[in-house]
């Protein structure tokens, strides 16, 4: 696993999906529904200021009873947004996952955002490497023996 995260990102491709700091969070919301993701990242002139998800809204949100067409995400967004670049490996990249309780990373490239990473991306990445080596073990095997 000391594939660079790149590989998951030529898979999938580098688009991110983005919302502005003013943006209320029922706006987020409703372009993390449209995109059919679990996060959005909070841009303000092009910069990453803060990363708005899923669990935030469960728990800055509607655990703090807050009105979600007049609260900005920026009220609520995580800030501070850990980052991984494209040469960090889907190894160290689960162990952040694992171990911060992370679901989504974004990546950046020289300050510039690349793309983004979620635990699914790494789970169907293993799946796919798992089932690949699976059937090279089993050709393999097959190819050994004549019938």
């Amino acid at each position: 696993m000391n594939t660079p995260i790149t590989a998951i990102l030529d898979r999938k491709g580098c688009r991110v999906f983005q919302v502005a700091p003013s943006a209320s969070v029922a706006e987020a919301v409703a372009e993390m529904n449209r995109q059919k993701v679990g996060s959005v990242l909070v841009l303000e002139s092009g910069r990453l200021v803060g990363i708005f998800t899923e669990r935030d809204v469960l728990r800055r949100v509607v655990g703090a009873g807050l009105d979600p067409t007049k609260t900005p995400v920026t009220d609520v967004m995580t800030s501070g947004v850990q980052t991984i670049t494209p040469a960090t490996t889907i190894e160290e990249t689960l162990v952040l996952f694992t171990e911060k309780r992370f679901r989504h990373l974004p990546v950046l490239d020289a300050g510039r955002l690349a793309g983004t990473i979620s635990i699914g991306d790494i789970t169907r990445w293993m799946a796919d490497e798992n089932r690949a080596e699976a059937q090279h073990l089993k050709n393999y095997i097959t190819s050994g023996f004549s019938a």
